[in-house]
């Protein structure tokens, strides 16, 4: 049941590590800052991207989650009879 959550755990860590990894070989990569700054730049954007796919994909999951849990507890709550107004009085 909680298995999207695991898949969260595990898409933050390697993009974290992407990251670090991408920052570290930057820092050590022998080339100007303009090429640095450029490639930072189509870095950012690519992973922009990805993540925009990404979250996507999560707001459709999240949202078809909901939608099933208001179709369960439709079906779980028992359903009220109409009292007419004169039965009342």
């Amino acid at each position: 049941m909680s298995h999207g959550i695991g898949k969260g755990k595990v898409a933050a860590l390697v993009a974290g590590a992407a990251v670090v990894g991408a920052g570290v070989g930057l820092l050590y990569s022998p080339q100007t800052g303009e090429e640095t700054r450029r490639q930072v730049r189509n870095y950012a954007t690519q992973y922009a991207k990805k993540m925009r796919v990404e979250a996507a994909k999560l707001g459709g999951s999240v949202k078809s989650g909901i939608d099933r849990a208001m179709e369960y507890g439709k079906g779980a709550l028992p359903k009220r009879e109409k009292v007419s107004t004169a039965a009342a009085a």
